[in-house]
């Protein structure tokens, strides 16, 4: 069963300057094309299965906002339809829906009311909203007065306490300060293990993937990908940073023309004990003008690593290649886990092991030793990347999206007496005691 279906749906603007020819054009049949037309949205189908988390992804004007407006029904598609099932609460624009001159207080009423809450649920949720939303004595003041996180905090409280069956978020978190972001990304979570359908719009591609199963790519009103999270992400990342390399580039990548230099590789193999070789894949993305050849986990003695347990030592090697001149290299990884979340990356520049500038054709072995914190267990990814630039601005060579997989092993029920329960990143070896008390005042 279907939450939301959406079939063919397109959203037409005109952009003529004239009123009466915009009076003409809504008169006119949704066919009639015209010069200035503007497509939002072109011929967008999908469909979410009850319970589902989807995420939506594109760059600023792909048509993102249009199409959560119409699936919340705020507007009207120009041709197709959109069904949505149930109960539906959409924060769609900061403010949208809020009228200034009322009070915070008042305009939770109000819109709770226009959502379907009767006047005795309302009465009943109110206490959860306002304590959600955190903008103390500010609830009774006129909306007008409040900044935009306070905007933001109040209507994410509304949205999510009216027991939504379907979710709309359009990238309404990155208003808020990181405390609020946080809780109400767990807070989602908790919806959607819930079984509340979720269509989350976002720019940060840690909490997609965190949050959502499947992902749709919009580029230009037009669907560009439909997948699992992990792999949109990846096509969209590598085609954002495609466009950001002179096409130019290319033509002096041997990878790029015609494979690995198999030459480059085994001159490699006499001269260093190379790192396990990476493939080619849709998780990859760079200009190649450095490559990583090989990456992989091994302990100190050069073993490969599958699984670790807190405290042994972990490393991780990057076997580099260069194609042209590289000015400023900078090698490192970055660490997530299970659910896409970001646990740790770093780089040889962080830790103070600043490259020297290298030549085309030139190989590096970058080596990274360290000891395994007591993670939660579970498995974890490794991405690997080698770019040419500075901490805070660089162009990416090569970037390997989960290259790498380790799993991590809790530190055992005899770690901790009476075993362990694991939440969260990090387990902590805690020893717990209790003492009797009893007050003066108590003895007096």
């Amino acid at each position: 069963m279907y939450a939301i279906e959406a079939n063919q749906i397109s959203k037409r603007y005109s952009l003529a300057l004239s009123p009466a020819r915009r009076l003409l054009d809504i008169m006119a049949s949704s066919s009639r094309n015209h010069p200035n037309d503007f497509w939002a949205l072109r011929d967008v189908s999908f469909s979410v299965p009850r319970g589902e988390s989807f995420g939506i992804i594109g760059s600023n004007g792909s048509g993102k906002s249009t199409l959560l407006q119409i699936l919340a029904r705020v507007m009207e598609p120009t041709s197709g339809n959109a069904r949505v099932a149930g109960r539906i609460s959409a924060i769609l624009e900061l403010g949208a829906g809020f009228n200034p001159d009322f009070s915070g207080r008042a305009n939770v009423r109000l819109n709770a009311a226009i959502l379907g809450l009767s006047e005795a649920e309302i009465d009943e949720r109110f206490g959860q909203i306002e304590e959600f939303a955190e903008i103390g004595g500010f609830i009774d003041q006129p909306v007008r007065t409040y900044s935009s996180g306070m905007a933001m905090r109040l209507a994410f409280s509304i949205a999510v306490h009216i027991d939504p069956q379907v979710l709309i978020v359009d990238e309404a978190l990155a208003v808020g300060d990181i405390y609020f972001q946080q809780r109400c990304l767990r807070y989602l979570h908790r919806l959607r293990d819930r079984g509340i359908t979720l269509v989350f719009v976002s720019h940060a591609p840690s909490e997609l993937r965190a949050l959502c199963s499947r992902c749709l790519w919009l580029d230009r009103g037009q669907v560009r990908e439909l997948d699992d999270t992990d792999a949109v992400m990846s096509r969209y990342l590598a085609h954002a940073v495609s466009r950001t390399i002179p096409a130019e580039g290319y033509r002096h990548c041997p990878a790029n023309a015609g494979g690995e230099s198999q030459e480059i590789k085994k001159a490699a193999a006499v001269a260093m004990p190379l790192a396990a070789p990476v493939g080619n894949g849709s998780h990859r993305f760079g200009s190649r003008f450095a490559e990583v050849l090989g990456a992989d986990l091994t302990d100190l003695a050069g073993r490969p690593l599958t699984k670790t347990r807190p405290g042994e030592r972990i490393v991780v090697r990057l076997h580099v290649v260069t194609h042209r001149d590289i000015v400023n290299p900078n090698a490192g990884f970055l660490m997530r886990n299970d659910r896409g979340e970001t646990i740790y990356g770093t780089n040889s520049t962080r830790e103070g092991e600043v490259l020297a500038a290298l030549q085309a054709g030139a190989e590096l072995m970058v080596q990274f030793e360290w000891t395994a914190p007591v993670f939660a267990a579970g498995r974890y990814s490794f991405s690997v990347a080698i770019v040419d630039g500075a901490l805070s601005e660089f162009e990416i060579c090569d970037y390997i999206e989960d290259a790498l997989t380790l799993d991590f092993e809790g530190p055992g029920a005899n770690a901790y007496p009476g075993g362990y329960r694991e939440e969260g990143y990090l387990q902590f070896d805690y020893t717990v005691r209790t003492y009797q008390a009893q007050s003066e005042l108590l003895e007096a």
